[in-house]
């Protein structure tokens, strides 16, 4: 426990409530400098004043030893927004997973065509060999975009993609 910490709150929850160390004093039946000297930190008081300054002050007993308000309210928030970011980040995540995984499928099934009019020499017979070097371009795009979207410029280039989609 910081004694100067709970002391400082002390007075700042007196002068919250517009009154004097004196007035205080008064109410929970001690000297004046005794409220002095909690509010520097000197001394605490009783655990049986402390609930009644609590009480006072409409404040949590924790609140009042932490030396700090906590809003309830506040951290309901924080928790919201954070949940809201991860769901949010999820999402992105799930749609560019199942996009790396399409892009790996076209890839692989390209992949598989060239090399079935590779060993099976139907490449030389004219349009085959133009169907095996697309697949294999295929097969090779497919490969520098899975790179791409697991490496760490994928927001790069997806903001450099809305920007040119925008400027059209």
């Amino acid at each position: 426990m910081n004694q100067k910490k709970i002391g400082e709150f002390m007075k700042e929850l007196r002068r919250e409530k517009s009154i004097t160390q004196e007035q205080l004093a008064e109410i929970m039946c001690v000297s004046n400098r005794t409220v002095s000297r909690w509010e520097t930190g000197s001394n605490l008081p009783d655990i049986c004043i402390i609930i009644e300054l609590a009480d006072y002050y409409n404040v949590d007993l924790e609140e009042l030893l932490d030396g700090e308000r906590r809003s309830e309210k506040m951290n309901e928030e924080l928790k919201e927004t954070v949940l809201k970011v991860a769901d949010f980040t999820n999402d992105e995540k799930i749609k560019l997973m199942r996009k790396l995984h399409v892009f790996s499928w076209i890839g692989v099934v390209s992949f598989i065509v060239f090399m079935i009019l590779e060993y099976t020499d139907l490449v030389g017979l004219g349009i085959t060999k133009n169907i095996a070097d697309f697949c294999l371009g295929l097969a090779f795009g497919m490969l520098i975009i899975a790179l791409l979207y697991t490496s760490k410029y994928i927001s790069k280039f997806s903001s450099f993609k809305k920007r040119v989609l925008k400027s059209k």
